[in-house]
């Protein structure tokens, strides 16, 4: 790595200035001037050739570039901060902002509790939750950690640790299988409606396999495709389809009788669901923390 005397001019002022909203607000929280504060910012996007922020009189937005730049220079700024916190025995107690991604859907119905938990358990750690089902960009999007059901991380710079296992259920509910019959068989999805995610590796195709692990793909077409689990259960509780989800997105739906399960006597295919981060060689206690809490808690309710 070359030396670059350089490197870390204007970041921390960068990061001060959206942070705080404004360059009025930035200096007076710092003691410098808004024309320093300014003059630093402009030297900044001299040396990078990038413009960072949008200015007006009245307001300021970063540039898509901007946005990049200013997640990676918050993860630099308080990575370095809790490495002197650390070195000089200051902190006590893991604290800053943790950005965690997690699917809609997983995040209302399992890791309400969590979350609240681990809040009452580290006080001095603010949650920033991105609930969506789209599959983020870790690095770019300055996410600490994701949670998301995979079968293979497709960058090797990112390690998983398996969070819980479920299995997918095949459902419908008694108004539908009254109006269309009820399928015996995988192979007679084929002429009924059926509901699908989206997101899904193959949208298309639900693989099933018998007592004899003899593999049975089902081709079909979607009278639904959404990416959301809760339109998903809803349309199928409506009587507007068969669906396949994971039983960990249900309550009492079965128990209730609202749905039916289908094809019992086929095998279940398993669900995991992982945590996601960068591999990092020094992971932030923050994280550490998040992960060994999250663990411990989804563990304890499987007892």
């Amino acid at each position: 790595m070359l030396y670059n005397p350089t490197l870390f001019n204007g970041i921390t002022i960068f990061v001060e200035v959206i942070n705080s909203g404004s360059f009025t607000s930035a200096a007076n929280r710092t003691g410098h001037s808004t024309s320093y504060m300014s003059k630093e910012i402009n030297k900044l996007e001299a040396r990078l050739g990038i413009r960072l922020i949008q200015r007006t009189t009245r307001s300021l937005a970063l540039t898509p570039e901007g946005e990049i730049y200013f997640q990676q220079c918050q993860q630099i700024i308080g990575a370095a901060e809790e490495a002197e916190n650390l070195i000089t025995g200051k902190q006590l107690q893991p604290k800053g902002t943790l950005r965690v991604s997690c699917p809609t859907s997983f995040g209302v119905i399992q890791m309400q509790g969590v979350f609240a938990g681990f809040m009452d358990e580290y006080p001095d750690i603010n949650l920033e939750l991105d609930l969506s089902n789209r599959k983020v960009d870790l690095v770019s999007e300055g996410i600490d950690i994701s949670i998301r059901a995979t079968k293979q991380l497709e960058d090797s710079s990112l390690i998983s640790r398996l969070l819980l296992t479920s299995s997918s259920v095949t459902l419908a509910a008694p108004e539908y299988l009254k109006r269309y019959g009820i399928p015996l068989h995988p192979s007679e999805l084929e002429r009924h409606k059926l509901i699908s995610y989206s997101y899904s590796a193959n949208k298309s195709q639900w693989i099933y396999y018998d007592n004899q692990q003899q593999r049975i793909p089902i081709n079909h077409h979607n009278k639904v495709l959404t990416n959301s689990t809760e339109m998903e259960l809803s349309l199928c509780l409506a009587g507007q389809g068969i669906t396949r989800i994971p039983e960990f997105y249900l309550t009492d739906q079965l128990s209730s009788g609202r749905l039916i399960e289908l094809f019992e006597e086929f095998q279940r295919p398993l669900v995991n669901m992982y945590l996601v981060y960068p591999s990092r060689k020094h992971m932030s206690s923050k994280v550490r923390c998040f992960i060994d809490y999250v663990l411990a808690k989804l563990s304890d309710s499987k007892k």
